[in-house]
């Protein structure tokens, strides 16, 4: 239904004109674009000629370098390849223009941070100037007229959401009482391997190849699902249109694509009238789809508090909202059912595909270095055995798993632009003026690759966390690691995360040994989204390493 994704696109002008066009008749077709083409002319000289009357002073101040050669309509965005990832044209582009530059992307200026320096200043000292989301259509149509507390402005609304999220949903209380869930997921991750290994024929040396990404996409899927709203689904479950787990998967998928395409609105906002691209009738459908089985997730919680008669029965993160917002209908402008179901979509598309695609890399470096990969199986077995599967309270002395985890999130951060600010007041940035309204985007897979801080800072060395770098974190203030972005707009989420990374990647140590096929290796090239995938499936070989017994326990 939709072209492939293609990255930040609702601050990156990639194609005004959507695929559809092709099918329509040819002077329809012409009509049409010369309609949206002189219907951009005239947005464009009414938009300059205010901002040129109200700027004379602003002009005045001094400003980031800006690159030459910005366009009538779309400023820089030319600039900006859709088949490079953005995160690599920022870096080269820092080189010429140092480590802070504007951009105008469509008629906003948003400000690009290259380094740790800038990017202190930024997330600590001027925290609050950008504390905001830009009103995007993404956040009006998916993200339920930015109830979404990811995409949410700044304001009391924000803070009330936000402080909900760390105390009620993600803290450290409310994440053992469902510590099970992940324990359980994780170990159906580990029988559905040892099942698909024992069940196939012909196995050249107990090995069978497996593409492990879509499994970790499936166990982590389920996890957040669970702990959302008590729902599980199976592994063959997926492959029914009529299925709940299918229509959700598919609607996820589609709000994720949605969220990254360019919509012209969002760089000429008096444009919002005239969706001539498609995306926002194609927003409005997945919303609908998305919002009937969070809906119905809602009422069969709602029945069930009714019919227990319980108002504090709390098994999952619905019936904990629910209780929360009990006696509040309206919640600083927007009703509890929506708050509820869009706090549900976000952690739904911020949780799953970001902790399976962090697994993936850090599988996909342990295989390209093999010798990383034993050192940590044999951390396993001096520290835990091999007569019992490894538990969350044993992370805690697997140093060198913990080693290769925060490596791969340098390497790798779940995303490597941080997500876009606003600022909501005039500020100062690296003796720069920056006018309120101005977008901020820090690059931090340039900060975590500074050689500055880190020896040959493109090479996997787990080894620095035991040694040279053994105090940094994952919170580092000098912002040597900060996959999780940093200050009030970091991601909640964290300790989660973590805690269902350490716990999968070690009982898949400890249970397989891993391989490529014909030892070949890992391709790393990086895909293009939000986040940061991979180009190409990961494909493994398995074989299992315990006794027999282990596996059957399961």
């Amino acid at each position: 239904m939709f072209r492939k994704h293609r990255g930040l696109q609702p601050y990156f002008f990639i194609s005004i004109f959507p695929d559809t066009i092709h099918s329509m008749d040819l002077p329809t077709s012409y009509v049409q674009l010369f309609a949206g083409f002189l219907t951009l002319l005239i947005a464009y000289s009414v938009f300059w000629s205010i901002k040129s009357s109200n700027g004379s002073k602003e002009r005045k101040l001094k400003k980031a370098p800006e690159p030459g050669g910005a366009l009538p309509f779309i400023g820089h965005l030319h600039l900006l390849n859709p088949r490079v990832p953005y995160f690599r044209t920022f870096s080269v582009m820092s080189e010429k223009y140092g480590p802070i530059f504007s951009l105008r992307l469509g008629c906003h200026n948003t400000l690009v941070v290259n380094s740790r320096e800038i990017a202190i200043e930024c997330l600590i000292k001027n925290d609050k100037a950008f504390a905001s989301r830009p009103n995007i259509a993404a956040g009006r149509y998916i993200g339920y007229n930015n109830a979404m507390f990811a995409l949410a402005p700044y304001g009391k609304y924000w803070r009330e959401l936000r402080k909900m999220a760390t105390l009620e949903l993600l803290s450290s209380h409310r994440l053992e009482k469902l510590k099970h869930v992940r324990d359980s997921e994780i170990y159906c991750l580990v029988k559905h391997l040892y099942s698909s290994i024992i069940s196939q024929e012909n196995k050249a040396n107990g090995s069978v190849k497996v593409c492990i990404c879509k499994l970790l996409g499936h166990m982590t899927f389920n996890i957040i699902v669970r702990n959302i709203a008590g729902k599980r689904f199976g592994e063959e479950s997926v492959d029914e249109e009529d299925n709940e787990a299918w229509r959700l998967r598919k609607a996820i998928k589609d709000a994720t694509y949605l969220s990254g395409v360019f919509v012209v609105a969002d760089a000429i906002p008096c444009l919002s009238w005239f969706d001539f691209q498609g995306y926002v009738t194609s927003m409005k459908k997945t919303a609908k789809e998305v919002d009937s089985i969070l809906g119905k997730w809602f009422e069969e919680h709602m029945k069930k508090r009714g019919d227990d008669g319980n108002g504090g029965f709390e098994s999952n993160f619905m019936d904990v909202m629910i209780s929360t917002f009990e006696d509040q209908d309206d919640i600083f402008g927007h009703k509890r059912e929506i708050v509820i179901k869009a706090t549900a979509l976000i952690l739904i598309l911020t949780g799953s595909g970001s902790i399976a695609m962090t697994l993936t890399w850090a599988i996909s470096l342990l295989l390209n270095h093999p010798k990383v990969l034993k050192e940590a199986q044999q951390e396993l077995d001096t520290k835990i055995g091999k007569e019992r599967w490894v538990q969350e309270e044993d992370i805690k002395e697997l140093h060198y798993l913990q080693a290769i985890i925060k490596e791969t999130f340098r390497l790798y951060p779940p995303a490597p632009l941080t997500g876009i600010r606003e600022a909501i007041e005039d500020c100062s940035v690296a003796g720069f003026h920056v006018p309120k309204g101005t977008r901020l985007l820090i690059n931090l897979w340039n900060l975590h690759r500074d050689p500055k801080i880190w020896s040959n800072p493109n090479e996997f060395q787990p080894d620095r966390f035991l040694t040279t770098h053994q105090n940094i974190d994952y919170l580092s203030p000098n912002f040597e690691l900060i996959p999780f972005s940093y200050g009030r707009r970091s991601c909640p989420g964290m300790t989660f995360g973590l805690q269902v990374v350490h716990l999968t990647l070690a009982r898949l140590l400890q249970g397989f040994d891993m391989d490529t096929k014909d030892n070949v290796e890992v391709d790393m090239t990086e895909g293009l989204g939000l986040a940061l995938p991979k180009e190409h499936a990961l494909d493994v070989m398995l074989k299992p390493r315990l006794s027999l017994g282990l596996y059957e326990s399961l």
